[in-house]
């Protein structure tokens, strides 16, 4: 299962949330298939963000590979941000192929209280969730779609979402959230339809963001075997991109390692990354009907 980047070099993508994790990953294997990207998020060399990277520095990264990265400083919970975001896009591009949105928030908030029950859930919580996560995803889809409209054409891959329907992702706000993502997939794909645009999920597995292998490294452990790069997220959305036949899959998603079975397509360690599935105790049972 080895990896072809496909010819993207006559396409134009939007990766929001790509300073670092999933977004850099997938704004970085465009970049090796040869597309323009905007790349946005809110850290930038001038103003650094709460982790490593910058747009700057992913922008610079996804030219290097071969593509042609352009940063755009953007705050997903500034509607009017996003619409400049937009606006530039169309004035500087004929078309827009693909909008990945993957700006994500709420995880400022994990403390000790990230896995409380419901009820004793901070509300800010669930608010900046939906504010910079399910709503961020939205704003950036709408105005996507109107120049996808135009065009008859074009794909909108959200990163949030999980395929597993049937368990519980261990916090309310989060699990909600998430599987809203997933169902925005299939809102949009509706209404998207006779116009020849795709919506599809993308969706991560347990993932070795930067975040996730410095928790690791503070217990002086490394990240599990079943997890998989940023860039395997990128290689699923870079697949979908390519497929001829992607609106068979509007409507749809899946996790990336299911992609990979599709594209046939490894990590970019060569290994062959299975589904992730969470532990039995957050299954939610039998199905009552």
């Amino acid at each position: 299962m080895g990896w072809r980047p496909p010819d993207l070099s006559d396409r134009v993508a939007v990766v929001t949330g790509a300073s670092r994790g999933v977004g850099k990953g997938v704004a970085l294997v465009l970049g090796e298939c040869g597309a323009t990207v905007y790349v946005t998020g809110r850290s930038t060399r001038a103003q650094a963000g709460p982790g490593p990277g910058t747009v700057d520095d992913t922008a610079d990264a996804v030219s290097s590979l071969g593509g042609r990265g352009v940063a755009v400083p953007t705050d997903h919970t500034d509607d009017a941000q996003v619409e400049a975001l937009f606006e530039r896009v169309r004035a500087e591009e004929s078309h827009l192929d693909l909008l990945v949105g993957n700006a994500w928030g709420g995880y400022e908030q994990h403390d000790e209280t990230f896995s409380d029950p419901f009820w004793k859930q901070p509300i800010s919580r669930w608010d900046s969730m939906f504010t910079a996560g399910l709503r961020a995803q939205f704003t950036a889809a709408r105005l996507a779609a109107r120049q996808m409209i135009e065009q008859r054409r074009g794909v909108i891959a959200l990163t949030g979402g999980f395929d597993d329907l049937g368990s519980y992702l261990g916090t309310a706000p989060y699990d909600v959230v998430k599987t809203a993502a997933g169902r925005l997939v299939t809102a949009m794909a509706h209404e998207l339809r006779p116009f020849r645009v795709a919506a599809v999920g993308v969706y991560p597995g347990f993932t070795r963001t930067e975040a996730v292998v410095d928790a690791f490294a503070a217990e002086g452990r490394e990240p599990p075997e079943d997890t998989h790069s940023p860039a395997f997220v990128g290689r699923a959305v870079a697949g979908v991109l390519a497929d001829p036949d992607v609106m068979r899959l509007s409507g749809t998603g899946a996790q990336a390692a299911t992609y990979a079975r599709r594209y046939g397509f490894a990590d970019v360690d060569g290994r062959v990354i299975a589904p992730f599935a969470l532990p039995e105790e957050y299954r939610l049972g039998e199905q009552a009907f």
